[in-house]
């Protein structure tokens, strides 16, 4: 059985789903987000865990035969940046301590493409050294300081470390309004029958949906051997606003939406490293996924 914590949440939930579809029994922890999106229903365990409480953490294991753990979970910070990092660092120490108590398999936790910030080359591939530079925000530092807490914390007890340097994930389960990520707040806006501000054609950088992410971490669970500590998950390839037009455009009769032309697109994960170890290919380009989403919008708020 595999241990998805954080699986209520957007990736958490497709990761779930994705193991679920590769045969894996799944048990997910949720904490703040208790409502089972319909795809996951009757196909895996829901536990309620604050996963800061470390003996309930450790308590699984007395219901559950868990041999693999990913760890998923985390909070938004608020007015308090300590309390933020107080509580992540101890839900990911919680998840370590049970990873060595329980002699799991693979151990993988989520990091991000923000770790690479600074780096001039593109696109951003796993041998790249990370500067040290400013953050743009505490998510982005409480993930670069996770890499290293996790391999030290593993080193020696049996347990492999995966470190997932998580890409831009969007699509079902995500807050339409999101200010992590543009696309669900300008599909939104297109929903509602408003006309959003143009778009510079050429701007874009990484982006990956949220239903390849999940299987992508899934493959990583999944594969017999790893030859690696650390993968980059996403899409592989750049994404540009042009795209996302063209497919809204492209599903809405008579839709016409407005582009500023030229911009610039931003770095992107390189997953060589993904494909080569576990075979994985994304399954949506641009316009499938759009056309997924919106199609997922009709009947769901998020």
């Amino acid at each position: 059985m595999i241990l998805v914590t954080g699986g209520l949440g957007m990736i958490g939930a497709h990761t779930a789903r994705a193991l679920t579809d590769l045969g894996h029994d799944v048990v997910v922890t949720a904490h703040r987000r208790t409502g089972v999106p319909s795809f996951l229903e009757d196909r895996v365990t829901v536990e309620s865990l604050d996963v800061t409480d470390r003996d309930a953490f450790l308590a699984l294991a007395d219901r559950h035969d868990i041999g693999d753990i990913v760890h998923l979970a985390g909070s938004i910070p608020g007015d308090d940046p300590s309390g933020f990092f107080r509580e992540d660092t101890t839900a990911l120490l919680n998840a370590l301590d049970a990873a060595r108590a329980w002699g799991v398999r693979r151990f993988a936790v989520a990091s991000s493409l923000g770790v690479y910030i600074g780096q001039t080359v593109s696109p951003w591939h796993e041998e790249l050294a990370l500067p040290t530079v400013e953050l743009p925000h505490p998510i982005v530092a409480f993930k670069k300081a996770v890499e290293p807490i996790t391999t030290h914390a593993l080193a020696g007890s049996g347990v492999q470390p995966v470190v997932l340097r998580i890409g831009s994930i969007w699509g079902p389960l995500m807050d339409p309004e999101s200010p992590f990520n543009p696309l669900p707040p300008y599909i939104s806006a297109v929903l509602r029958g408003e006309r959003p501000s143009p778009l510079n054609a050429d701007d874009g950088g990484d982006s990956c949906y949220a239903p390849d992410a999940g299987r992508a971490i899934a493959s990583l669970m999944d594969a017999e051997t790893l030859r690696y500590t650390t993968y980059n998950v996403s899409r592989g390839r750049p994404f540009v606003y042009r795209e996302l037009v063209d497919a809204l455009e492209a599903i809405t009769p008579g839709l016409r939406l407005d582009l500023r032309p030229g911009g610039l697109t931003g770095p992107y994960l390189d997953i060589s490293r993904l494909v080569e170890d576990t075979g994985f290919e994304p399954g949506f380009d641009v316009a499938a996924a759009v056309a997924d989403y919106v199609a997922w919008r009709g009947s769901n708020p998020r």
